[in-house]
């Protein structure tokens, strides 16, 4: 294999979307998403792996409980923000990799949880990141989910489809407002074990619709 392309297996520049995105966040967090994100990793205990972990937004709410984090992220300068993060210290210690969803830098079944935060809309593969999240979950192993999803009605649906298919994705490194994350897990071999829908912010916009949950691999219990 060529050095580059191992490069593109483990990275992915996205320059105007690294320097966004911390911001977005920041916003989407004054707006009660920080509450969303202590909710997704409650419970956890373990090995994690964390697809898409952005500038690490979400270190800071893993709880003590969990043994060990790895989280995997593409872009080089959200990495190197997380890298900062993850040494400032942590309740659950973090090692920040580079590495893309669909080839995950860790074992078979050596997972007790894999989390996509606000990852799935933006893969250029999402059923080859979920094959992937089953290849490492160990056996009863679950999936945390948090994404913004299609809109509910006729008209959001359809401006969703708009945005997709002009400035949205180019905009903000890939995503597309409208995919269907229930659906897309489902079709990868998982079961839906707790969904909630909720919006935020709280008004019905294009943006608006979001999903958090637990999914366990088909025949775990």
């Amino acid at each position: 294999m060529s050095a580059a392309k191992e490069s593109r297996q483990v990275s992915r520049r996205r320059p105007l979307f690294s320097r966004m995105y911390p911001k977005m966040a920041a916003g989407m967090d004054r707006g009660g998403m920080t509450e969303r994100r202590r909710e997704l990793l409650a419970g956890l205990s373990g090995e994690v792996a964390e697809v898409g972990a952005g500038h690490g937004v979400n270190f800071s709410h893993y709880p003590a409980e969990v043994t060990r984090v790895t989280a995997v992220e593409p872009e080089p300068r959200l990495r190197a923000q997380a890298q900062a993060v993850a040494a400032a210290g942590t309740a659950a210690p973090v090692e920040v990799v580079a590495g893309v969803a669909e080839h995950l830098p860790t074992a078979d079944r050596s997972m007790d949880a894999v989390v996509f935060c606000m990852v799935l809309c933006s893969l250029p593969d999402a059923g080859a990141a979920l094959a992937e999240a089953r290849r490492v979950l160990r056996p009863g192993g679950q999936l945390r989910f948090l994404e913004h999803v299609r809109a509910d009605t006729p008209g959001l649906a359809r401006l969703q489809d708009v945005l997709d298919a002009t400035i949205w994705p180019l905009m903000v490194g890939g995503c597309h407002l409208g995919r269907d994350a229930e659906a897309e897990l489902r079709r990868a071999g998982f079961h839906i074990d707790q969904l909630d829908r909720f919006l935020s912010p709280p008004v019905r916009t294009p943006v608006s619709f979001h999903v958090i949950g637990t999914a366990l691999r088909d025949g775990d219990e």
